[in-house]
């Protein structure tokens, strides 16, 4: 059992890119305190929150997203764009880009 926790946990610290954006080089940003991979392909990035937030604390997760997609690209970030797989997830979302 201890082992399988290690194992979740060395897994919930790994952020893979979707299908879709194989091959693309993830980059880290921290915005606001919150930790984010970015991974682009294009006009669109796929922003990753990492780490545990308590439920208070995602509100502000949609804006932190749409800068850390700033900050790695340099593009600006289409306000109003976000796409989660999971209607108010802040885990993951795609974003798109103007360049």
């Amino acid at each position: 059992m201890r082992m399988m926790l290690i194992l979740v946990l060395f897994l919930a610290a790994c952020a893979s890119p979707a299908p879709d954006f194989a091959g693309a080089v993830p980059q880290r940003v921290n915005v606001g305190g919150m930790d984010f991979t970015v991974i682009r392909r294009g006009q669109e990035a796929e922003v990753i929150r990492m780490g545990y937030l308590h439920r208070r604390a995602r509100d502000a997760v949609p804006l932190r997203m749409y800068q850390a997609a700033e900050q790695v690209t340099g593009c600006h970030a289409v306000r109003g764009s976000l796409r989660t797989r999971l209607p108010g997830d802040t885990g993951e979302g795609r974003i798109a880009l103007r360049c």
